[in-house]
């Protein structure tokens, strides 16, 4: 894809890439002054960090990871809504994100998160939404499987595990990103409703 075509993906995977090694590498107090935190958003008011939060990475695997699934997917997404459609799609994705992860550990102080998987599930889920038959392939599976699939699989997967204590994923995050890129892509794009069903 060239780079044209979707500047916002690649410049938020920059974007990532650096603010996310300057913390791992650099300074490790720069990620705990951004990272999500419940206790500080309460009693702080930083709601900054909701934003913020979704540029750090815990290690280069978590980092990696997500930037990969930002880059086979961001660009098909840009493509099909248009750069100011996938933004929507992108950060409208880490806001409800925020917003749940606050909801669901409100009682919770000390409850923190980070990662671009807010975002990239919005983004994933808005792509499922437009080629609901393409394939998606996941690890160590030796075939991929449809990408509607995935997204029902996804969901239900976030739902049943969101708000355990002792979970290091922040699966009520993922929840969020992944329902907001799913209604605010229908909301951009009624259209879908109608390729998803044919």
């Amino acid at each position: 894809m060239d780079l044209p075509l979707a500047p916002a993906t690649y410049a938020l995977i920059i974007a990532n890439l650096i603010a996310s090694l300057y913390g791992l590498l650099v300074d490790p107090h720069f990620v705990q002054r951004f990272l999500f935190n419940v206790g500080a958003l309460k009693r702080d008011k930083q709601h900054y960090r909701v934003f913020t939060s979704s540029f750090l990475h815990g290690n280069l695997l978590h980092l990696i990871f997500n930037m990969m699934t930002l880059f086979f997917f961001g660009p098909v997404v840009e493509k099909t809504l248009g750069t100011d459609g996938f933004l929507v799609v992108y950060f409208g994705a880490v806001l409800t994100s925020g917003i749940v992860s606050f909801y669901v550990n409100r009682n919770r102080p000390d409850y923190s998160s980070l990662g671009a998987s807010d975002g990239v599930s919005g983004v994933l889920l808005s792509f499922c939404m437009f080629y609901p038959l393409s394939p998606i392939y996941i690890m160590f599976l030796p075939i991929g499987i449809p990408a509607i699939l995935f997204a029902v699989l996804f969901v239900a997967i976030s739902a049943g595990m969101m708000g355990r204590e002792g979970n290091r994923i922040a699966h009520e995050g993922h929840l969020g990103g992944a329902l907001a890129g799913v209604v605010l892509t229908i909301l951009m794009r009624p259209d879908v409703l109608t390729g998803l069903f044919r």
